[in-house]
């Protein structure tokens, strides 16, 4: 896509790491990925930076050319956000400025809240939830049920992750990779470039699938929806009963943050399309009981400004007209923001 970036995988004492970079000098900027993708989604963004930086992308374990070791989804993002502190130790890195987009706003979230002193800025891009995706109502994460009902990998939709696991690089199901690129990740009826839409289909195909990885597996629920997340897998390890971070407020020292999101997102939104709360209250998903919609928006604004009320510094960045990869739909409002905190 880019053709002065290369790839190339770190071995670390966890696991291989494949990252795309630019350059080995300059000031470290570490871009992490969201669910069902790769770093490919920041091959556009690493040539933005000037010389001064050293932007690297890395493959989460399970996407990409990552080992894809199994995910233990009852340390929550943990896994992750270790994977990212070996990487870094491997590459004789010790502090670093952070980008995470989606899920990976999640990790680089929880990376703070182990490693504040490692961190010189936190820039997070349509992040997830900081109490994770699905099962909770209110601004404080409270969850609908004790056992996280109607988040985890009973959410999924089966026939998108069968279409995933056959690498189907068309479109003619609406819940096929490519449409769920196109109608999802961005906001219709913007679509990237040939070449670069080809990329990016390429990179959520390279999702392992299973239950150690995407989804993750399931087990029933008396409540509504009837599935409570597993132990295992992406999207349990993005369940609010694994992963929730009450207290980032407390951490020492306080990075900056800058908070870059695409106003009209209907991936993480306090309407998400794949929330079944909200699915279920439009009439998407039958027996829908009354539980409300995951305010996913209003809870990482309610965490950050706790956060500048206890001494941080937090800067929201909501970009009119687009979706959820605003760095992809409007590369030159993205890029002057976190130019803007990397500078600060």
């Amino acid at each position: 896509m880019t053709s002065s970036i290369r790839t190339r995988r770190v071995a670390t004492d966890r696991l291989t790491v494949q990252i795309a970079e630019l350059r080995d000098e300059g000031e470290p900027v570490v871009f992490v990925h969201g669910n069902v993708s790769s770093s490919a989604f920041w091959h556009t963004t690493l040539p933005l930076l000037p010389d001064r930086y050293r932007p690297i992308a890395l493959d989460l374990r399970g996407f990409g050319g990552t080992d894809p070791l199994p995910i233990d989804a009852t340390r929550g993002l943990r896994d992750h956000a270790d994977d990212l502190a070996a990487l870094l130790t491997a590459l004789g890195i010790g502090r670093a400025h952070l980008v995470g987009w989606s899920m990976g706003g999640g990790v680089i979230m929880q990376y703070l809240s182990d490693r504040p002193a490692a961190v010189r800025s936190l820039t997070l891009v349509n992040p997830v939830s900081p109490y994770g995706f699905g099962g909770t109502h209110g601004v404080d994460g409270t969850l609908n049920s004790e056992d996280g009902a109607g988040s985890g990998g009973g959410t999924a939709n089966p026939e998108f992750v069968s279409l995933l696991a056959k690498g189907e690089r068309g479109e003619d199901s609406p819940v096929a990779p490519r449409s769920v690129l196109a109608n999802c990740y961005v906001k219709p009826p913007w679509r990237p470039e040939g070449e670069h839409e080809d990329a990016y289909v390429d990179s959520m195909l390279t999702t392992r699938t299973g239950d150690d990885h995407y989804p993750g597996d399931s087990v029933a629920s008396t409540a509504w929806p009837g599935v409570a997340p597993g132990t295992r897998g992406v999207l349990n390890c993005l369940s609010p009963v694994h992963f929730r971070l009450d207290e980032l407020h407390l951490i020492d020292p306080k990075p900056p943050v800058l908070w870059i999101r695409g106003e009209d997102d209907v991936i993480v939104s306090d309407t998400s399309v794949f929330d079944l709360a909200h699915l279920g209250a439009i009439g998407a998903v039958p027996g829908w009981d009354g539980t409300p919609a995951q305010p996913m928006v209003a809870q990482t604004r309610h965490v950050l400004d706790r956060y500048a009320a206890h001494g941080g510094t937090v800067r929201e960045v909501a970009v009119p007209d687009a979706g959820h990869a605003v760095h992809l739909e409007r590369p030159e409002e993205f890029g002057a923001a976190l130019l803007g905190i990397l500078t600060a």
